[in-house]
Parts: C-alpha cells; sequence; structure tokens
C-alpha cells in the first residue's frame, strides 16, 4: 500500500472544494474513520462532540492536549484529509488561537474549523471584530507553516440560540476577507438559509451540516451551490441511540432483543483484519 504525505493529503482535500459536491462524515475513533474510509468517502472531518461523549465527557469539556491528541490518532486512523473540529481555538486571545492553530497544523490535519462562539450562555457569540481578529491570528499562523491546511470560518448563530441568518451572513463574509476559504453557519436548515449563505460567500466554498433527518438530498445541496456536507456529531449520535435502546432493554427488561440489528462479529472482524503481506 501507499501512503500518502500530509502535503498530499491537504493538496486532495483542497481539490475537492473547488467544483462539485462531497461528504465529509464525521467519526469519532480510529474505528469509525476507517469504517468511513472503507466506504468510499473521500475526506473526513473529526467531531468535538461525538468525540467527547466517547470520553464519558459533554462537548467542549476536553483539553486543547486532549483533542491535539485526538486530532493525531485520527489522522494516522486512515489515508484520507481529515479536518479538524477545533471549537474556539482554545484561547481567549489571538494570539492564543495563532499557538492553538500552529499546534492543530503539526498534527498533520488538512483543515481546521474555527468558531466564534464563547461558551458562555448568556454572551454566546464573540463580538465581530474581536472574532475576525482571531480569524486573522488563524490565517497567519496557517500561513506560516506553508499555507496549505484550509481555514474555515464558523458562525454560530444557529448553534447558540442566535438564528438571525442576516447575522450570520455579515460574519460569514467577514471571515472570507480574514482568509477563510471555506465558510459554515452550523444549523442552516432551509433552502433560502443555505441559497442566502451560498450567494453571500461566493465564489468561496460552504460547508452544510445535516445532522438530523432531512428531506434534502446529496444532489439538493449540491443544486444550491454546496460544496461540502458535515454531519457533525449524528453518527456517534446514531451509534448511542442503538447501544441505549439495547441497555436498557436489557437493564429494565431483561431481555436481549436490542441485540437484534448488531453486527456480526465476524463481519467487524473482517472489516477490521489487518492485509496480509
Amino acid at each position: 500500500m501507499t501512503y500518502r504525505s500530509v502535503s498530499q493529503k491537504r493538496a486532495i482535500f483542497r481539490e475537492l472544494h473547488q467544483t462539485g459536491c462531497f461528504v465529509l462524515p464525521n467519526p469519532w475513533d480510529a474505528g469509525s474513520a476507517s469504517v468511513l474510509a472503507g466506504l468510499g468517502f473521500k475526506a473526513l472531518a473529526t467531531t468535538s462532540s461525538g468525540y467527547a461523549w466517547s470520553c464519558a465527557r459533554a462537548d467542549g469539556q476536553l483539553s486543547r492536549a486532549e483533542t491535539l491528541a485526538h486530532l493525531r490518532a485520527m489522522v494516522a486512523a486512515t489515508d484520507l484529509p481529515v479536518n479538524a473540529d477545533f471549537e474556539s481555538g482554545f484561547a481567549d486571545t489571538p494570539e492564543g488561537v495563532a499557538e492553538s492553530v500552529r499546534m492543530a497544523v503539526e498534527t498533520g490535519v488538512a483543515g481546521i474549523s474555527i468558531e466564534d462562539s464563547t461558551g458562555d450562555p448568556q454572551s454566546p457569540l464573540r463580538e465581530v471584530e474581536e472574532s475576525v481578529q482571531r480569524m486573522q491570528a488563524a490565517r497567519a499562523a496557517i500561513d506560516a507553516t506553508g499555507g496549505d491546511t484550509l481555514l474555515v470560518g464558523r458562525a454560530e448563530n444557529f448553534f447558540v440560540g442566535r438564528p438571525d441568518l442576516d447575522d450570520a451572513i455579515l460574519r460569514l463574509k467577514a471571515y472570507a476577507d480574514a482568509g477563510a476559504d471555506c465558510l459554515y453557519a452550523p444549523g442552516i436548515k432551509t433552502r433560502e438559509e443555505i441559497k442566502a449563505v451560498v450567494s453571500a460567500v461566493a465564489p468561496k466554498p460552504v460547508n452544510v451540516l445535516i445532522g438530523w433527518a432531512s428531506d434534502l438530498t446529496l444532489q439538493d445541496l449540491a443544486d444550491l451551490g454546496v460544496r461540502r456536507v458535515s454531519v457533525g456529531g449524528a453518527l456517534a449520535r446514531a451509534a448511542w441511540g442503538g447501544f441505549m435502546q439495547a441497555a436498557r432493554v436489557l437493564a429494565e427488561q431483561g431481555r436481549f432483543d436490542g441485540f437484534a440489528d448488531a453486527l456480526p462479529g465476524a463481519e467487524l472482524n473482517a472489516l477490521f483484519s489487518e492485509p496480509a503481506d
């Protein structure tokens, strides 16, 4: 087997953003990453929530060091480009964001997403000017390492209970001007919202999150001009849903019906078996 270098994976990742529309699924560990790679996906993205739940933690409760270790493990898990869910950069200042981003780039990720959320329910979004400065710091940090890591700017309005489309678009346009290569407003759902975001930041590519049952298809999203589609913690939540259903039936009823849809061990062993030399 030939292995791609970090530079090759980053070049492939950038090329994926040039035309068409691709799915960027979100594994939470090496096993789920390996399975997704085997299904033919062209790139992967980490999920802060999915990984946090696997560590018995809530989303947002993992440290920078823990997240960086996870990024290294995910990059090593497959030969696909990996986009890092890097939350808000694990720093209070632009200088701190730059330091964090430099450390993330060193893990070998092909892309890094930076949010404008604060984690404070009373004031969940940073001011636009501050967020722009943080994005500029991330851009400068990436450029100082060679500039081939993709920078994603995220406007968290719809995720933090401030569903103001005009403000989200204002933020995304500002992040694009500050050097973001791809723009992302997680939580927008309607065709009208998606079309408005795509149009506002064109020609830069847009990521759309589909983390719920939706009547939109990948072709629908492509027709709206979306370049990439991620699922956030949805795959992890689907796995936890199956686990909890089986575990509750066992705990509450003493029954084993919940195992009916479980994959056979032989199938899982085959998925993860090392190929013979």
